[in-house]
Order: structure tokens, then sequence, then C-alpha cells
């Protein structure tokens, strides 16, 4: 099986190349599995002196004209990965909250065939950088109406640590939500009868740069999302009445 790393970065000049030290330190010397893993940086147009470093340290990425969000960054990186023959894509941001060293916990689940997205999830054993107050009881918000929509529980719904299979990869890059897509994600997987299951990570506080998510970004991040998965249920519902 061959597995790639896809990094989305924007502005992350400061964290994007001791990102990619640390993923191929863990590749050379810790990594328990012996599968095939590449990495890929999507840098979204950013505006700062990633693409300096990119190029300086020659790190491989894929550089996009202009700025398309998390969501078309990872579509793009999930089209680059399907394309490519890739059979897992591990979702590692470029800011150094992720550990590398949660690889093969992510990716075991899928080589075994018991899940088509792995998530590694900051709140099972609660240990780590949690998030901020305001964004755990959005994040609850969110775990509880994909439960009421879906019927599966899915605590950490925000997290961007998570692995994907092939069918999945597919899946993505013929339809994925652009702004803030991670809970989206999980209900439109459900809905084409994906396995999901959560995996005990610990995650670092970001060291550099700034989340592009404020205080009043979050919340019209969480009624957004809410909103979205809502009407995404309906539409569903009523389609499957109609049939």
């Amino acid at each position: 099986m061959k597995v790639l790393v896809i990094i989305p970065c924007f502005n992350e000049e400061k964290s994007i190349h001791s990102v990619v030290e640390g993923i191929e330190k863990y590749k050379g010397k810790h990594l328990k599995s012996n599968l095939l893993i590449d990495y890929l940086v999507i840098n979204d147009c950013s505006s700062d002196a990633t693409l300096s470093v990119l190029q300086t340290y020659q790190l491989n990425h894929l550089n996009l004209p202009v700025n398309l969000g998390i969501g078309g960054c990872m579509q793009a990186g999930y089209r680059y990965a399907f394309d490519k023959g890739y059979d897992v894509v591990i979702q590692h941001d470029g800011d150094g909250q992720h550990d590398a060293a949660y690889f093969d916990d992510v990716i075991a689940p899928i080589v075994k065939g018991e899940a088509d997205i792995v998530i590694g999830s900051r709140f099972i054993q609660k240990e780590g950088f949690q998030s901020t107050g305001i964004r755990r009881i959005g994040i609850r918000l969110l775990s509880n109406i994909i439960w009421l929509c879906t019927g599966q529980k899915v605590c950490d719904v925000t997290s961007g640590y998570r692995a994907i299979n092939r069918r999945c990869i597919e899946q993505f890059t013929k339809r994925y939500a652009q702004d803030y897509p991670e809970p989206e994600a999980i209900v439109d997987a459900i809905g084409e009868g994906a396995v999901i299951v959560e995996i005990p990570v610990v995650m670092e506080e970001r060291k550099e740069g700034e989340s592009s998510i404020g205080t009043l970004k979050s919340i019209h991040y969480m009624i957004k999302v809410s909103l979205s998965i809502l009407l995404h249920r309906i539409i569903v519902t009523r389609t499957r009445e109609s049939l």
C-alpha cells in the first residue's frame, strides 16, 4: 500500500520546514509498518515566505496559484493522491500541532480493513492541547448534530488529523466541502456507507503563526457548519423518500 501525507499549508513559513523534518525523521527511524509513505505540501497561495521556504529546502510541494481555502486545498491533494495511485491519505496540518508518531496508529485500522476513515481525536484520553473553551463547546454541538443526523458518534469532528482509504479518496475528489470541511466530510462519508473510527492522539498548541479561525469566526463557523449538516440531512432524506 502507498500512503501520501498531505500537508495543507497557508502562511506557515516558520513551521513548515520543521513539520516536514518531523515526518521524514519518523519515517526513517520509527515507522513500524513497511508501507511506502510520501508527503506533499499543498501551498494554498501563501502571502508570506512559505513558498520560498519550500523551494529553499526542496520540499515536495504543490503550489496553488490562487487561495482555495482548506477545502479546496485538501481536494487538490486528494485528486493528486488518486491520480498517482495512493491507497491511503493522511491529513497532517502544517502548523506543528500534529505528531508523526501516530502515523502507524491512524493507518492501522485501514490496513486491517476495519475502517474507511480514521480520526485522531484529542478527546479520548484528553491529553495535550484541548483547543479553546468556546471551540470545545462548538465541537460538542457539532458532534451531537452529526450523531442526530447519522446515528454515529464522533467526538473530535473538527480534527484535521485523519487517514482516509482509497474509496473515500475517490469520493472526495468529486465532492468535498470548501470552507471548513472536516465535519461535513464526516457526514458525506457516512452517507456513502463509510466506517469511521477514532483513535487517541496528543496534539500540541500552535507554536508559530496565527490560526485562521478567531473567536468570532469560530462562532460563525459553528453556525454555518451546523446549518449545512442539517440541510444536507434534509436533502438526503427527501431524496430517499422520492425514490
